[in-house]
């Protein structure tokens, strides 16, 4: 029984690499096919090189930007506010998440108020921004802490409403406090939700904290893409969206990562790892 078991477990292990190798190769040959096209388009005058500059040139600019001191003080600015927007929006979301949640006073009496802010656009919260904090990076926050809030909140909400109502009269039964239910019947169940509302606002947040950048004009590299664009320097402007772009890929990738560290007693993520 052991020897088959051990065999088992090896055949998985195979299967993960395997799948995981796999995986990386459709990947890297997906973004070579799009570098590919990318130059060829403007190498061949389909699209004018003025607007749409060579890849290759674009990613010998990437380049030069890595080895300065400059580029990384402005992507240190712009992960800065997104890590404290982040912050700030996941603490509150999973607080009044759980609030609103576990009570149906709560959710009956929020439920309008939520539908009717949730759909405001964040941009549209700029010309308040601005005159609030001028350009100083609690202008980005507002941006980022609107819109990564509510990813989280809604999450944790439809988790903590679905805890399962026998788990929650057997807890009772058994004499929990109303802290020890959270603790021991709902925070498990919410958990998995709670991980989803990160990994999207997570998303959301650098995608507003550029846009501050851009827009108000806030320290970071939304704000070197406008002034590139502005100087004329679009080869440079495409560099930093790429390099937008791949803080983007390794915020997924972390976050990720430690979605499956913590939830790694989840259905989700042990089916994902035996397949």
């Amino acid at each position: 029984m052991t020897a088959v078991i051990n065999t088992l477990t090896e055949v998985r292990r195979l299967r993960r690499r395997t799948s995981s190798g796999s995986g990386l190769v459709l990947g890297a040959i997906g973004v070579i096919g799009f570098l590919g096209i990318w130059e060829a388009v403007s190498r061949l005058g389909l699209v004018s090189s003025r607007f749409v500059p060579p890849a290759s040139e674009v990613l010998v600019r990437f380049g030069t930007y890595v080895v300065d001191k400059a580029f990384w003080r402005d992507a240190g600015s712009t992960m800065l506010s997104w890590s404290l927007g982040l912050l700030i929006a996941v603490v509150a979301g999973t607080v009044l998440g759980f609030l609103i949640g576990s009570s149906r006073f709560l959710e009956r009496f929020t439920h309008s108020t939520i539908e009717f802010l949730r759909p405001v656009p964040s941009v549209a919260l700029i010309p308040l921004a601005v005159l609030l904090f001028g350009t100083k990076i609690q202008a980005g926050l507002l941006l980022i802490v609107y819109a990564a809030f509510w990813q989280v909140l809604l999450q944790v909400i439809y988790g903590a409403k679905d805890v399962d109502p026998v788990a929650d009269a057997t807890a009772r039964s058994y004499g929990l406090s109303r802290f020890q239910r959270i603790r021991h019947v709902m925070w498990p169940t919410a958990l998995p939700y709670l991980m989803t509302g990160i990994r999207l606002a997570a998303a959301v947040a650098l995608i507003l904290a550029i846009t501050a950048e851009l827009i108000i004009g806030t320290p970071g590299l939304g704000k070197q893409i406008a002034e590139t664009r502005e100087g004329g320097d679009i080869t440079g402007m495409y560099a930093l969206i790429l390099a937008t772009g791949l803080i983007g890929v390794a915020i997924n990738l972390v976050v990720r990562f430690v979605e499956r560290r913590v939830l790694v007693w989840h259905t989700s993520v042990r089916m994902e790892a035996v397949g």
